[in-house]
């Protein structure tokens, strides 16, 4: 996957995430509700998605079907993140979060645990 996520393309993949296999109208009439978009702005985020193979249109109805996990785009996002502003270290990632994070005991606990499963 080496096409990258526009914040509005995340928006609409967001919907289609969460409903699964939703047509392209309901779609749009969601992101007119939550975002303010109107019918054609949505048309064409879902057509840009198509393209970029995130998502694939299945006849009738204009059914849009995610081709791509919420995980894995997250994972994707999070790698470029790491590359693009932390020269790659992980590390440094983690640590400019935690120096303005007050994390609870819980929050620590579920930190040491999943780092303890990479290990």
């Amino acid at each position: 996957m080496k096409e990258k996520l526009f914040d509005s393309e995340a928006k609409v993949m967001e919907i289609i995430w969460e409903k699964g296999r939703v047509t392209a109208k309901e779609v749009s009439l969601i992101a007119g509700e939550t975002i303010g978009w109107n019918k054609n702005t949505t048309y064409t985020v879902i057509k840009k998605l198509e393209a970029k193979g995130f998502i694939r249109r299945e006849e009738p109805g204009f059914v849009c079907v995610p081709l791509v996990s919420r995980g894995e785009m997250q994972k994707k996002e999070a790698s470029s993140l790491v590359d693009k502003l932390f020269g790659g270290s992980k590390k440094a990632l983690f640590s400019a979060l935690l120096d303005d994070e007050k994390l609870t005991e819980d929050d620590l606990n579920e930190l040491r645990r999943l780092i303890d499963k990479k290990s």
